[in-house]
């Protein structure tokens, strides 16, 4: 017999999500998507996944647009429901997918954020006097890693050359290259960390235990606000590498291998950037 109820298929979904061996990030983000739709169909009285109209997708969109979720994350939601409904479908839960028919929110993408070099250099001389935050910047500068892979790195990653990454979210293990500057970063913050800690994890709190994304987070925005960045992320400091790689002639092949990009056209968006970037030095009479 058939279960039309949206809670019981949801996880046999992601029963199914883990069949295919997708990661544990997507498979998290894809059930929190869910259960937020659900949610909002109980408040609907739909009960039975087959009531569920088009209509009623589009007023979850709606809703969170009104609750202001951006538009890009109702269109993300969006595509785990289309997903989901695709599913269904293929398991002759449903005979027609109704989300098929509803529209993503238009939004326009932002253009990277990239760091000044008066920011870039600004940013790096005050965390100089913390061996840890200077650490945390250094490497998230020049590697281009996520900060969720710089929290997740073990001492046992860390080599002479290089640092192996951890797969993370839809990221794939991979080996960064280190540089001088960050084996300095590393070997400083080290004699403070002490080798005797109980935790592997390369960065840790006082108390010994692993840092976590959040705390990272905090530490870089402080950084942000000491020295007057306005409107950076973290994300932006990642965007800032692979800008510079660019701009010093490095392919984008190369790029997408070192920071973990699956498609080439998240690497060549930053293209259009540093070609201003070029436009401006020359006009001043940089290059």
């Amino acid at each position: 017999m058939i279960n039309y109820i949206p809670h019981s298929l949801i996880n046999e979904f992601i029963s199914y999500l883990k069949s295919q061996g997708k990661s544990a990030f997507t498979i998290i983000a894809y059930k929190k998507d869910l259960e937020q739709f659900v949610g909002f169909l109980t408040t609907k009285e739909k009960a039975d996944i087959r009531e569920v109209k088009k209509e009623d997708i589009d007023g979850f969109i709606a809703r969170l647009l009104s609750d202001n979720y951006t538009k890009k994350s109702a269109s993300r939601k969006l595509n785990s429901i289309r997903t989901f409904f695709r599913y269904l479908k293929n398991q002759r839960v449903i005979e027609q997918n109704p989300s098929l028919d509803v529209s993503h929110p238009k939004y326009t993408s932002t253009p990277p954020r990239i760091l000044s070099k008066l920011e870039y250099h600004a940013l790096r001389d005050f965390s100089k006097d913390d061996p840890r935050t200077y650490a945390l910047i250094e490497i998230l500068l020049q590697t281009g890693i996520k900060i969720g892979e710089l929290s997740s790195i073990h001492l046992e990653d860390v080599g002479d050359n290089q640092l192996d990454i951890r797969p993370y979210g839809k990221n794939p293990k991979r080996e960064v290259p280190l540089n001088k500057s960050i084996r300095k970063a590393i070997a400083d913050y080290l004699k403070v960390r002490g080798n005797n800690a109980k935790d592997s994890h390369l960065f840790i709190t006082r108390s010994g235990k692993p840092i976590l994304i959040r705390n990272i987070r905090q530490i870089i925005n402080r950084c942000f606000r000491e020295v007057e960045i306005e409107n950076a992320t973290v994300n932006d400091l990642r965007n800032t590498f692979i800008a510079q790689q660019l701009l010093n002639g490095a392919s984008l092949e190369y790029i997408a291998k070192i920071v973990g990009h699956k498609r080439l056209s998240s690497t060549e968006r930053f293209l259009n950037l540093v070609k201003e970037e070029v436009r401006k030095k020359e006009k001043l009479g940089e290059l």
